[in-house]
């Protein structure tokens, strides 16, 4: 039994390392980290980014920005209109620590007694955190972005954000 728990660990910090960085690309399936669309309408969207463990929840929402301007550029549009967010999950907020206190009394073996116990651990989440994934609804337009703090230039958003895909 002992020889098996030092390969135990050593697999489970090599499961720690594994995890999938946040990178601006199309996700391979529901749960794999990236973007993707959905056509509501001809100029409406649904772009939703989902991000690696431990990314936060600022990246994400940033990664999903960039998506709805390559899409606004790609169909040949100037500007987009977020009309509407929502972001699930929450980033990991590291390590724990954590205080613990047993006791017991009654017949150990061939003895009678009593003992007690105190115990102090930590916890690391060994996958990473949780992801968070953040979904936009956008409305895509031609010509000069109209005045408003939920309407974005694509091109600016591109130029912007661009920089931080990797």
């Amino acid at each position: 039994m002992k020889r098996l728990v030092l390969p135990a660990l050593a697999a489970l910090s090599l499961a720690a390392c594994a995890t999938t960085p946040t990178t601006y690309q199309p996700a391979m399936g529901p749960q794999a980290v990236g973007w993707s669309e959905y056509r509501i309408e001809p100029d409406r969207y649904r772009v939703t980014f989902r991000g690696g463990p431990g990314a936060s929840a600022d990246r994400v929402t940033d990664l999903a920005l960039l998506r709805a301007a390559d899409l606004a550029l790609a169909n040949g549009y100037d500007w987009f209109r977020v009309s509407d967010r929502f972001l699930q999950g929450q980033p990991n907020r590291g390590p724990r620590v954590s205080l613990g206190v047993g006791g017991g009394s009654g017949h150990y073996g061939y003895r009678s007694g009593s003992s007690v116990g105190v115990g102090v651990g930590t916890g690391f989440n060994l996958g990473g955190g949780p992801s968070v994934t953040a979904t936009l609804e956008v409305l895509l337009g031609r010509g000069p972005k109209p005045p408003g703090g939920d309407i974005y230039d694509a091109r600016a958003i591109r130029s912007t954000l661009m920089g931080t895909a990797t």
